[in-house]
Parts: C-alpha cells; structure tokens; sequence
C-alpha cells in the first residue's frame, strides 16, 4: 500500500513499483485513516507510510496499522529534514521497520536512480529476509528466510557459539545447530564496534542503556541516510546518558564516547602518530550500503588489532559478516543478536551461520555479557 497526501508523489511511486515484477501495488491512500480502512478490508504485506499528511498523519496511524495488521511491514519515506528525522525515530520507536530517505522535489525524484534502487531493494530485502515484530509485541517470522543464509546453514553447520546451552536457528529446510567455539581475545578490549541496520535504534538505545560507565571507545555504523545520523546520535545521549557524536574526518576515537558513521560516508579507524583517529570517505558501498559495517570492522582491526570487540544487531542483508571474519581472525571476538528479538534476523544471523561469533544471544542480554565478559566494568 502507498500512503501519501500528494497525488504526485503518489504516481512516483506507483511508477516505480509498477516496473516491478515481483511487486505487486494493492491499494493506494491520501492519508493514515484511509489507510486503516484499506488494511480492514484487505492484508498486505508492506506499507509505504508518509510522515506529514492531513487528517492522521504517519505516526498517528503506525499503531493503529498494526492492531488491524501486526504481521503488516511498515516502511516510512520522509525528506531528509532534521524534523523528519526526529519523526523517523519515533515512527520506528513505535513499529515502523525501517526508514528510507526521499528527495525533496519530485524533480530530484526522477533524476536520481538511487532512490528507486534504495525503495525497490528494501521492499525485497524486507520480503526475503526473516523478520520478526518489535520487541514489545509477538515474534512472528516471514515465510521464507534469505537465501544466502539458508543456503550456508543447509551446507554446513556453523560453529561459534558459546554458551551452556547450545541455542538452535530454525529455516524453513533445516534446523541448524551452533557449535561453541571462537573465544579469542579474553583481556579488557581497547574498542567496541557496532553494526545494526533495520530495527537497529531500538535495540542501540536498550544497549547502551545498559553500558552506562563505559570506558572504552565505541564505532557505531547504523545503515541511516544523512541529517538522520546525527539525530540518532543525539537521541543515544538523550536515552543512554553516554556521549555520543556524529563522526567528522580527523576526530580522535576518545575512550566513553560512541562515534556514529555519518549518513552516506563510510567510517573507518586509522592512526595519527600513536593517535586512533576517525576517516570519513565516501568509497564504493559496500553491501549496497554507505555508511557500511564490513570497512569500519576492517579497519578497526588494522589499527586495534586483538584488543577489539564487535557486535552485530539486527539488520537486513549480511553487511558485518566479512568485516567479523577479519575480526576473528587477527584474534578479536564477535557476538551478535539473537534471532528471537531481532526485526530482522538478517546481518546477525548471517554472522551468527558463518561461524565467527564468541556468542548470540537475546537483547536485553548482550550489554551484561559485555560489561561481564570484556568490557569489565561493575
């Protein structure tokens, strides 16, 4: 379902998605309480949600949505305004799945290929991928699981996971048992990375709410477009008490404040003298994505070596999963989400099958496993 107060935007979007195959446009609405009366008379499977419309406008329906639909993905598509993007963090605090990006006027809208590519990906990511309901409601899954995961699960047995019960990951063609393995580096690490993608925020501010005190330097890259990412960086300060900043080309990594990758710029780690300091570039995407997980994880382990800690949070797609293999093999550790309280249990599980994870586990459980196991704070 398209939902949007301008009859040209509209026919955009149904233009794009028209084109598409596999897509198929089911109903179309000018505000959120058509929309609600278009979800009572017919299911959908995703929801392409404006912010500002008259009558109800997108926040006002999403929980409304979701009684009709829980099952329904919410996907919402503002301009990249400061405003938006506060609005985009409540929309996803309240069910949406994920957040994309659109131009400012519909000529930007026809010039630029990016932003068809970005909306038409996400609806398929968001159709293959494993996805579950936010944490507060029902975990319920999609019908099939990414092929690129189940292909590897049904391969191999992954090993990695450590823990006294040994946690199973179910797909539709075969149930795959983790082995315990990959402890690598047990002292204090001297950084923290993070990567997290759709359903990421939600699950970053219940993280850090839990590292209160954290004395180690933190790289976070969450897949956000740009005026997004300094908003969630200022929400992380805002519900975690830690400091955390929008990252900038030459900033020192300083101990007990968490770098965020700017939107549309890849974050790296690299030295200044004997100084960890941050790069901003903006290279090829990597995982079709930019700011992406894999270069940052990368070049974390050029400059921190062993001492690193990595952790993978929920997300579409496997961006994280190359960048942990380099992580495990110059003797860091990772430790991702857990399919249960993941949104999507995309880039996690993609780790979490690969074999490279020290641990998987809940949400509510990784930052006590880290303060206890690594980070060795009280």
């Amino acid at each position: 379902m398209i939902v949007d107060d301008s009859a040209v935007i509209r026919g955009f979007l149904v233009k794009i998605l028209a084109s598409c195959e596999d897509i198929e446009i089911t109903s179309i609405a000018a505000n959120g309480q058509s929309a609600i009366q278009n979800l009572t008379k017919q299911k959908h499977d995703i929801i392409l949600l404006d912010v500002e419309m008259p009558v109800m406008d997108g926040l006002a329906a999403i929980p409304r949505l979701l009684d009709v639909q829980p099952d329904v993905k919410i996907l919402m598509c503002s301009t990249l305004t400061s405003k938006n993007a506060e609005t985009s963090l409540r929309a996803l605090a309240l069910g949406a799945v994920e957040c994309i990006a659109k131009p400012s006027s519909t000529q930007d809208m026809y010039s630029k290929d990016s932003f068809r590519e970005t909306l038409v990906r996400t609806i398929r990511d968001l159709m293959g991928a494993r996805i579950f309901k936010p944490l507060t409601r029902t975990a319920t899954t999609s019908p099939t699981a990414r092929p690129d995961i189940t292909a590897r699960a049904a391969a191999t047995p992954s090993s990695g996971i450590q823990s006294q019960q040994k946690p199973t990951f179910a797909s539709p063609q075969k149930t795959v048992t983790l082995k315990s393995g990959r402890d690598g580096y047990t002292g204090k690490p001297e950084i923290l990375v993070i990567g997290s993608s759709t359903g990421g925020p939600n699950a970053l501010f219940k993280l850090f709410a839990s590292l209160r005190g954290i004395d180690i330097p933190v790289m976070l890259t969450q897949h956000m477009p740009p005026t997004f990412t300094k908003i969630l960086a200022e929400h992380i300060t805002q519900q975690s008490g830690i400091s955390a900043v929008e990252a900038e080309e030459g900033m020192p990594i300083i101990a007990g404040r968490i770098h965020v990758a700017p939107g549309g710029f890849h974050m790296l780690a690299d030295l200044k003298g004997a100084t960890p300091v941050i790069r901003i570039n903006d290279g090829p995407m990597e995982n079709f994505c930019r700011p992406a997980v894999d270069p940052m994880f990368r070049s974390a382990v050029k400059v921190f070596g062993q001492k690193i800690m990595a952790v993978i949070l929920t997300g579409m797609g496997q961006d994280g999963m190359l960048g942990s293999r380099d992580v495990v093999q110059a003797g860091g550790r990772v430790i991702a989400q857990d399919e249960a309280t993941s949104v999507v249990w995309g880039m996690p599980g993609a780790a979490a099958m690969d074999g490279t994870c020290s641990a998987v586990l809940p949400l509510e459980e990784i930052g006590p496993w880290l303060r206890k196991q690594s980070l060795r704070l009280p």
